[in-house]
């Protein structure tokens, strides 16, 4: 799947839409969505960023990807990859530690590098020691869903929380991921 700008002409959007749905069942499954993409890397899409992004555009809880919900997130994939782009500083492809670190100070996080490394560890389904783009796409969408999560519990805003264990598994059962 080709990424153009985030103002496509619907009728585009529509044929891509019936190329994707391979059955005709004007729903996209996350093995539909999964085929169709493409993270540059010639190995499948993380079927992992699949699960997490249909699970985001999915208003109707079908488990598919209707037309609508497709148009929201071919605009949601192309943002990323412009945002990935940004941040791929040397052209690679990929994401290695530093652009990752520069990529999450942009969206105002404060973490050691030693988080960092292990973060690339954490996204680099490869071994390359680099995240590629639809692993990106999955690091960011984890971390912002986990900082939701801690927020809720941080009501001084001083990034400190207290809670018990059982408290803890509740919240970390409980996320989209």
């Amino acid at each position: 799947m080709a990424y153009y700008g985030s103002n496509v002409d619907q009728n585009f959007l529509w044929g891509i839409f019936q190329k994707v749905d391979r059955d005709q069942s004007g729903q996209i499954s996350s093995k539909e969505l999964q085929d169709a993409l493409s993270n540059g890397t010639w190995t499948p899409f993380n079927p992992e960023t699949v699960r997490l992004m249909v699970g985001m555009f999915d208003r109707d809880n079908s488990g598919t990807i209707n037309f609508q919900e497709f148009t929201q997130l071919w605009k949601y994939v192309t943002d990323w990859q412009n945002t990935f782009r940004a941040f791929d500083t040397d052209g690679s492809g990929s994401i290695d530690r530093n652009e990752l670190k520069a990529a999450l100070q942009t969206f105002g996080y404060r973490l050691s590098d030693p988080f960092y490394s292990m973060l690339v560890k954490r996204f680099d389904r490869q071994g390359r020691g680099v995240i590629a783009f639809d692993d990106f796409i999955q690091c960011c969408v984890v971390m912002q869903t986990l900082t939701n999560a801690f927020q809720v519990h941080d009501r001084d805003r001083d990034g400190v929380i207290q809670i018990s264990y059982e408290d803890f598994l509740g919240l970390v059962f409980s996320l989209r991921t």
